[in-house]
């Protein structure tokens, strides 16, 4: 630690004075109710907080207190809190709540103890809940304090409940009630998971940045007029299933201009209207003639002048792996690479599609500007897995699949997160198996390329290590556009 606990706190209190606070201690300010409290803290996991808000309003039209909960069945529960993160879920433990409440006298509970026997709450539901509704004495640790209180170096833990513990014992009684809202509201606007802003955080010079990499900051836009754009891609490994954990809100939050989505797993026919009429978005869908395999989707807000699917080769266009978008001044290319699979048996063909996917790229990148991402099955060099030696020979870090992305960038595409991080560790694929996430045993698969004509409309390109829900994470471009399609 460079500087006492109390100093740091004060000045975070002070930038946090002009932002947003969490829904949580909005309601709790706003109705002063127990029951309404803790009713948005089991809404609010995993989800934006803007979202959260309209949900708890939604249900509390129809049920104020327990018993007008009492009154809902848990499928009208689940259509009024829709589109929270794992909304089911959250219904199923709103129905069982005025029952298992009638053991405490109808009322909630105060102690973390007694909340933690509640359907659907946890220990930082129980914290936040005991100091944001009874203004007593407790410590909600949720992502952004553990992360933190750990890049402040004022613990060294390994999960936010070893966090909760040690800040029990270090952290003075005053801070405990205020210290999760401050550092949330900080955490997202400011000290962010991915890329914080340290060039602007008031606490830059005496934060001992413990195992960050800060932001790049951004380039100046290079002519005026220009804009812009942030492009998301991310492997989703099945989009029917996402849909149950928050996709559409996880949408919402990123904010992005274009989405990409590879491994959909499905055709538009067996996707519901919220997937496929997000608001503020147009989708496009390009499916395999296999149900429940491959299949790439764009969400966008820009209109594109055509779209066109595929690489006119019935071999590689069946299996719905390519679509291209073409605005104004880029073409936008989306793809799902193939995997060569085990013992190597789809290589020959990996090789294949990946060479007809050079050349439509280089034919668009005559024309204007060509951004390509997607998950391309392949870890270019050592620094883009774990354990480069023990994979030589398996699918995605062969000779022959490195040789290509060699070929694939010298003749004519950059890599764009290489623009700004030439460092090993960065990943954007983890095994399911043996905790590989956990232990950040990854590949580094998912990418957004751009032609060799471009790199100066490339302002930033990231990694969203933790953003969750599939065994890949989203990659991020910043991408300066001169014109959009009306």
């Amino acid at each position: 630690m460079t500087a006492p606990i109390k100093h740091l706190l004060d000045i975070v209190a002070k930038e946090v004075e002009g932002l947003k606070v969490p829904v949580v201690d909005l309601i709790a300010v706003q109705t002063k109710d127990p029951f309404k409290v803790l009713v948005a803290t089991i809404l609010s996991a995993r989800t934006k907080d803007e979202t959260t808000a309209q949900a708890a309003e939604r249900l509390f039209k129809h049920a104020p207190d327990q018993q007008g909960l009492a009154h809902l069945s848990e499928e009208k529960i689940a259509k009024l809190i829709y589109p929270v993160g794992f909304y089911r879920n959250k219904a199923k433990y709103l129905i069982k709540l005025p029952n298992v409440l009638e053991a405490f006298g109808n009322r909630v509970p105060d102690t973390v103890e007694q909340l933690v026997t509640l359907p659907g709450v946890g220990r930082k539901t129980a914290n936040l809940v005991v100091s944001v509704a009874f203004h007593k004495p407790a410590i909600c640790v949720d992502t952004h304090v553990h992360r933190i209180m750990n890049i402040w170096g004022y613990v060294k833990t390994k999960d936010p409940l070893q966090t909760e513990m040690a800040l029990r014992k270090k952290l003075p009684k005053k801070y405990w009630i205020k210290v999760n809202s401050l550092l949330v509201a900080y955490g997202q606007a400011i000290c962010r998971p991915v890329a914080p802003h340290c060039d602007r955080c008031a606490l830059n010079e005496v934060c001992p940045q413990i195992g960050v990499t800060p932001r790049k900051i951004p380039k100046k836009i290079p002519a005026k007029g220009k804009n812009n754009k942030k492009f998301i891609s991310w492997n989703v490994n099945g989009i029917r299933a996402m849909e149950k954990k928050g996709f559409v809100d996880m949408i919402q939050e990123f904010d992005a201009d274009i989405i990409a989505i590879q491994e959909t797993k499905a055709h538009p026919d067996q996707l519901s209207d919220s997937l496929k009429n997000i608001p503020g978005y147009t989708s496009y869908w390009h499916s395999a003639e296999k149900k429940g395999y491959s299949g790439v989707a764009i969400y966008s807000r820009l209109t594109p002048l055509s779209i066109s699917f595929g690489l006119n080769e019935p071999a590689f266009d069946k299996e719905g792996r390519i679509q291209t978008l073409e605005f104004p001044d880029f073409f936008f290319i989306n793809i799902y690479f193939p995997n060569a699979g085990h013992g190597l048996k789809r290589l020959d063909y990996k090789i294949q599609f990946n060479k007809a996917v050079q050349d439509h790229a280089q034919k668009l990148a005559t024309q204007k500007s060509v951004v390509i991402c997607g998950d391309y099955n392949v870890a270019h060099k050592p620094i883009d897995l774990k354990n480069p030696k023990e994979n030589e020979s398996n699918a995605g870090y062969t000779l022959q699949e490195r040789k290509w992305m060699d070929t694939f960038l010298d003749n004519g595409f950059l890599d764009t997160f290489r623009l700004f991080n030439t460092e090993a560790g960065h990943y954007t694929w983890w095994s399911y198996r043996y905790n590989a996430r956990a232990r950040d045993i990854g590949w580094r698969i998912d990418y957004f390329c751009v032609d060799k004509n471009s790199p100066s409309r490339v302002a930033d390109a990231s990694i969203l290590k933790t953003v969750m829900g599939s065994d890949h994470c989203p990659v991020q471009l910043d991408f300066f556009v001169d014109k959009i399609s009306s």
